[in-house]
């Protein structure tokens, strides 16, 4: 099978091209940038327009017909409300977008509608307040502030612990386009599951220390409370493919601050521990195979790779938009 990766150049994307590297599939991959790591990594590489750009979707059609690309994974969020918008334009040409519902993708990309749907299925959620409205002053301090919409790598997230930090930070931010949220003490959980139609086929539970938004380093583990509440709250919300949900336990019991309808930036380290979100999504979605797995509780310490690539390759990405059988190993 030939699979489309995009937004090769972070995280997201990189998790999947290794996620799927080793198998029989051909990975080909896309990037807005020229140095995105994840282009000289796989079997061909393009060059595509930013997300919100004209001719985005155009390009990554041409691509997908030109290449027969079966399966399309997105690796970055900016990409999945237009992607799900066109879900049909790619399933004509034989190419199945992994990519929730526009639905789906709306409320998890809005923190307000997230702890709203939470709370409506009768969830645990922090209780959270548009900062327009004054009733966020009742949250006891220290409180999270954070973008409704947009937010990543908790770009643009405060944690705030008195009142004059407050103040500083109302002058400073578009309280427009900002919640104000309950604070969750202890340890963040970040959890893949795998999803089709209205059943949540697995969950994997990792504890995680982060270090500038990024996981830093993860365990795995065994908690059936979250396994269970994850997956109660997957199959309520009936995101396609892999959904990442983020968690914090209180008073004993799980609540999600975060839900991302995608691939996570730990989506190799759960293959690693043998959950393969990636690979489960291939063979379920083209061969009709259940996934399957089997987890075992690791830790995962995250360290820098280098990738060396010659400038004459760089440039032919530059100046023609793609590059044909260079692989580097991520």
């Amino acid at each position: 099978m030939n699979i489309l990766v995009t937004g090769v150049g972070g995280g997201v994307g990189q998790s999947i091209i290794k996620s799927l590297q080793r198998t029989s599939h051909t990975v080909i991959g896309v990037d807005s940038e020229a140095l995105g790591t994840g282009l000289y990594t796989v079997e061909k590489a393009y060059k595509v327009p930013y997300a919100n750009a004209l001719g985005y979707i155009e390009r990554l059609l041409d691509i997908c017909e030109n290449e027969n690309c079966c399966l399309l994974f997105p690796g970055l969020d900016a990409e999945l409300s237009i992607l799900s918008q066109n879900i049909h334009r790619f399933k004509e040409l034989g190419t199945t977008l992994v990519v929730s519902s526009p639905e789906v993708i709306a409320t998890c990309d809005d923190k307000l509608l997230t702890s709203q749907f939470l709370i409506a299925h009768k969830f645990n959620a922090p209780m959270t307040f548009l900062m327009t409205d004054d009733d966020f002053r009742r949250l006891s301090l220290p409180i999270v502030l954070k973008p409704r919409k947009g937010g990543a790598r908790s770009k643009g997230v405060f944690i705030i612990f008195d009142k004059r930090e407050l103040a500083y930070r109302l002058s400073t931010i578009d309280i427009s386009n900002y919640i104000a949220q309950e604070y969750l003490e202890g340890d963040e959980y970040t959890c893949g599951s795998i999803n089709f139609g209205k059943r949540c086929y697995g969950t994997i539970v990792m504890r995680r220390i982060l270090r500038d938004g990024d996981t830093y380093k993860a365990f795995v583990v065994t908690n059936p409370d979250i396994h269970a509440h994850v997956k109660a709250v997957a199959e309520a919300l009936r995101p396609f493919g892999p959904c990442n949900f983020q968690l914090r336990m209180k008073d004993g019991e799980p609540y999600i601050f975060e839900i991302n309808p995608r691939c996570s930036g730990t989506t190799y380290c759960r293959t690693l521990a043998g959950f393969n979100e990636p690979l489960m999504t291939v063979n379920y979605l083209m061969y009709n195979d259940i996934p399957l797995y089997e987890i075992e509780e690791v830790t995962f310490l995250r360290y820098w790779k280098e990738l060396m690539v010659e400038n004459i390759h760089i440039d032919t990405l530059r100046e023609w938009g793609e590059l044909i059988n260079y692989r580097g190993m991520l």
